[in-house]
């Protein structure tokens, strides 16, 4: 499938899930608070996150980024704000979030939450991960939580990661990666089947693609709360036994 013909897909499917009117794999049907324990939030960060988790993570990128007073944060697909706003507490006023989505709906509901809420050091910009609005060598830390995955283009994903990071910046984010098999094409048209699990790729190519960007000290590790979370995302005749959910961790020198 062409890569414009995907990213048309995945953006039907997530602006229908910001207004309400569509849902996917990713969410959980009103049960977002259930998954994102699951995922490893705690209960204050749910509860303070009104209207921002939609329950469409795999793992919980602002635990692991060890994220410090006076960053400046990216978060790729930043959808209503949920990971940007804890984010934004963590480097405290003196730091700064930038979230990117590429569909206009999420944009609005994100941006619609940080004014409600009177937040002054996180924004949203309307973009394509694989093209960033974001100037060169600008950014601390990028996170990301089950969006990569739904790139039909990684390696322009990582190389303008590499570009936006400071020199001795990193990522840290929460994707669904293959371990094993391949992912029909015919998958991306059936609307049952969840995005989140037929765009991984391959563990060993997700490594390879980051070195190729320039990363080091690559580690890409399964999620302690892998099994239980695609275990609520079973998807028909579609094997969770190939996937996991796992943690990207990589340096720009």
């Amino acid at each position: 499938m062409k890569a414009d013909s995907q990213r048309k897909l995945v953006r039907e499917r997530y602006g229908g899930i910001a207004t309400g009117a569509g849902d996917g794999c990713c969410s959980d049907d009103g049960k977002a608070s259930g998954i994102a324990k699951t995922m490893g939030y705690r209960d204050d960060e749910i509860n303070g996150a009104e209207g921002a988790n939609l329950g469409l993570g795999c793992g919980n990128p602002t635990a692991i980024a060890g994220l410090r007073e006076g960053e400046t944060v990216l978060d790729l697909g930043s959808g209503a704000g949920f990971d940007a706003f804890l984010s934004r507490k963590k480097v405290g006023e003196s730091g700064a979030v930038i979230g990117v989505d590429m569909t206009h709906e999420m944009i609005e509901k994100s941006r619609y939450n940080a004014h409600k809420q009177g937040y002054g050091n996180v924004e949203f910009r309307l973009g394509e991960i694989e093209n960033l609005p974001v100037a060169d060598a600008t950014i601390d830390v990028v996170i990301s939580n089950c969006v990569i995955n739904l790139s039909p283009e990684k390696e322009r994903v990582f190389k303008e990661v590499y570009r936006v990071l400071k020199p001795g910046g990193r990522i840290n984010i929460s994707d669904i990666v293959r371990v094993s098999g391949e992912t029909p094409e015919s998958a991306y048209k059936d609307p049952q089947v969840c995005d989140c699990i037929i765009g991984a790729e391959r563990m060993d190519k997700i490594e390879q693609m980051l070195k190729d960007a320039g990363f080091s000290a690559v580690q890409i590790t399964k999620n302690t709360s892998s099994d239980d979370l695609l275990e609520a995302w079973k998807e028909g005749d579609l094997h969770i036994e190939d996937v996991v959910s796992a943690t990207i961790h990589a340096v720009k020198n």
